[in-house]
């Protein structure tokens, strides 16, 4: 058996993006479409870090502030500000980052576990780190990224707008 072929290591590949310095990375397979920033639409009565919806080729889309979740300082939209609509339980949600970086391939090998900081630090929806080159990519678990609660919620904030809108 020739070394390429070793079952133990195998490629998988992630959509890259920064917020802030920090690079992350969302397995691609979860990953809809990147669109450019558009005009959201603010819906009352949800968490800070929704930023409410847009509609998209007729989908009511959540958009969730990418930031605002990592409890990182909300900043202006630029030229490089960009929406990935990735699909979490059967729901679309729009994800503001602020560079959307590339594709790549990382071998399985090269993911490790990700750093626990103690219990005062939510580092559950990192499922893994990896070294690509000289930088360091949480990959994340988007479906990590929401209470179960915040997905119902979601679904029916993206059916009651789909509704009104009819």
């Amino acid at each position: 058996m020739s070394p390429s072929n070793t079952p133990q290591s195998k490629k998988e590949r992630y959509l890259t993006f920064f917020l802030g310095d920090e690079q992350y990375g969302i397995a691609i397979e979860q990953v809809k479409e990147i669109i450019a920033m558009m005009k959201i639409t603010s819906v009352p009565k949800i968490p800070p870090y929704m930023r409410g919806v847009i509609n998209l080729r007729g989908s009511i889309i959540p958009i969730v502030d990418t930031r605002l979740r990592f409890a990182m300082d909300s900043r202006e939209a630029d030229m490089h500000t960009a929406i990935i609509i990735v699909e979490v339980e059967k729901v679309n949600i729009g994800f503001i980052v602020d560079r959307v970086e590339e594709v790549c391939s990382i071998d399985s090998s090269a993911l490790s576990e990700p750093p626990k900081f103690g219990s005062s630090i939510d580092t559950n929806f990192i499922s893994a780190v990896a070294q690509i080159e000289n930088s360091v990519v949480m990959i994340l678990d988007v479906l990590k990224l929401f209470e179960a609660d915040e997905i119902i919620g979601l679904e029916q904030l993206q059916n009651k707008q789909t509704n009104e809108g009819e």
